[in-house]
């Protein structure tokens, strides 16, 4: 069976994980991508059996017009944040099994969810204020809004349809907001921003798999972020025991979205007694989580997202739950300039902790500082039998290591 799958960048989920499960469904793919050279490079070192097209995968005109000029198609995917709404409408123009098209917008754009939640009829408090800048509005006139003066300080700045928290910031006051926006226009003068209110408390992720017809809860992990005003990923640790209203909470919002098919990565925080979300990726949850996940679950979590894309069921009855604990641990750059020095991939066993870490950068290459999940220079990942015990070993690690940044 032929397998369409859309991507932008090469990622870990798609090289390491989706790839080598469509190999082992025997799916016969074809990634379309408009940047062909560099998942070739990526195929010939792991998969030549691996076709690679050139495709404008934005638009969603030309993904269709590739498809009908190719092999038969049986599924259409991608677990890009950019393209989910460019795979459920050529999914569900080919008639097959996908997301539907207006839940995969109404999660990337920012802007709209709040206005979806916001119209939800959800209980007091689980929503947060927030207001658009569009892209074409003078500034200053777009500030001035009663819908912007009414959200409250602090809060956070973003782009309406951005990732990674790539030019997401905390702003105190009115005039370090106009000059965030500012800096922000700057550099993406096409891109409306979100102004939303700031939510304290812990933050958290939640991991489903829907077929369509039943959701599974997979589990979720414990945020550490860096120190305000940016929101970099420190840490997640494995956190299985999340209780279930707070979790019920998160579903009932989901729902409101019309999130239920295929994989979905979901951040939220909580604020007392409620669930109030962050943002919702309508894919599987990346920078190596998903890697881990599927080790900690026993189960073929990538053959299982394929296989809904297919029009399978998901598995009937409990999974077991892991008797594990695990966490992924993030070393940054915090300066700009040339990564020098640093470890590369390994595997280890430490105290009954088993640890890998793979590198995110390339030593030799100069990169400036974004402040956000791009600053990323590796990952180590960490299960073993419980969590002090993983988390030393991942520490320790760490300390042991040495990434030199030379400006």
């Amino acid at each position: 069976m032929q397998m369409y799958l859309l991507a932008l960048n090469p990622t870990d989920s798609v090289t390491e994980g989706f790839l080598p499960a469509a190999r082992r469904l025997g799916l016969t793919v074809t990634v379309l991508t408009d940047q062909p050279d560099a998942h070739r490079a990526v195929a010939a070192a792991g998969d030549e059996d691996v076709e690679v097209a050139r495709c404008a995968v934005r638009d969603v005109r030309a993904v269709v017009s590739r498809i009908s000029a190719g092999r038969r198609p049986g599924a259409v995917f991608s677990n890009s944040d950019h393209l989910q709404v460019q795979a459920a409408l050529a999914a569900d123009y080919f008639g097959l099994p996908g997301k539907d098209w207006r839940a995969a917008l109404r999660t990337k754009d920012k802007a709209e969810m709040r206005r979806r939640l916001a119209a939800a009829g959800l209980p007091p408090g689980t929503t947060v204020r927030a207001a658009e800048l569009p892209a074409e509005q003078d500034l200053s006139d777009a500030l001035d809004r009663p819908q912007v003066r009414e959200v409250p300080f602090p809060c956070v700045v973003k782009p309406r349809e951005g990732v990674a928290s790539e030019d997401v910031v905390l702003v105190a006051d009115p005039a370090e907001l106009a000059a965030r926006c500012r800096e922000i226009r700057a550099r993406r003068p096409h891109d409306a921003l979100v102004v939303e209110e700031f939510v304290s408390g812990r933050l958290h992720t939640l991991e489903t798999l829907g077929d369509g017809r039943a959701r599974r809860v997979l589990g979720g992990f414990r945020t550490r972020l860096s120190p305000p005003p940016y929101f970099i990923e420190e840490r997640l640790t494995w956190e299985p025991d999340l209780a279930r209203p707070l979790v019920d909470q998160v579903l009932v919002q989901l729902d409101a979205l019309g999130v239920g098919f295929g994989a979905c990565h979901t951040e939220f925080v909580v604020d007392g007694d409620r669930a109030r979300l962050v943002e919702v990726n309508y894919r599987a949850i990346g920078d190596q989580c998903d890697l881990l996940l599927a080790e900690l679950l026993g189960v073929p979590l990538f053959d299982l997202v394929l296989r809904v894309h297919l029009g399978e069921p998901l598995p009937p009855g409990p999974w077991p739950a892991p008797d594990a604990a695990a966490c992924l641990v993030y070393p940054y750059a915090r300066t700009a300039g040339v990564l020098t020095a640093a470890p590369g991939p390994e595997d280890v066993e430490v105290d009954g902790v088993r640890l890998a870490y793979r590198p995110l950068r390339e030593i030799g290459s100069r990169r400036p500082v974004h402040h956000t999940n791009r600053d990323l220079l590796g990952v180590v990942r960490a299960i073993g039998p419980d969590p002090a015990r993983v988390g030393r070993a991942a520490d320790a690690y760490v300390a042991s290591r040495t990434w030199e940044i030379t400006p």
